[in-house]
């Protein structure tokens, strides 16, 4: 299995994904650790989470994949929601709460 059909396969396996620098626990960056903060205060409860730094292949095919250039990157449904920014706007206006709500009732 080529690397981008394994990102393919993560994001359309699970329905939230969030490629980052370091794990939900032990974040290695401030904007990974603010993406974990906002999904969990978003009620997130579980959410898939890969490690770039332990995935060299993923961390230099995801930008390609996604036509995103940093990281973090977080995936609902399959589709590419965004960095830190545009997950901490979501959550400051209540949108990612409610994304995350239609996901685990799913």
């Amino acid at each position: 299995m080529s690397v981008l059909d394994r990102i393919r396969d993560e994001v359309e396996t699970h329905p939230v994904v969030l490629f980052m620098k370091g794990t939900p626990q032990f974040p290695m960056c401030g904007f990974s650790s603010r993406t974990v903060e906002a999904l969990t205060a978003a009620g997130a409860t579980s959410f898939r989470a890969i490690n770039v730094l332990q995935e060299p292949e993923i961390r230099a095919n995801l930008p390609r994949f996604s036509n995103w250039p940093t990281f973090p990157q977080l995936f609902i449904h399959g589709e590419l929601i965004g960095g830190c920014d545009i997950t901490l706007e979501l959550h400051d206006s209540g949108e990612l709460a409610r994304m995350v709500s239609e996901v685990q009732q799913a």
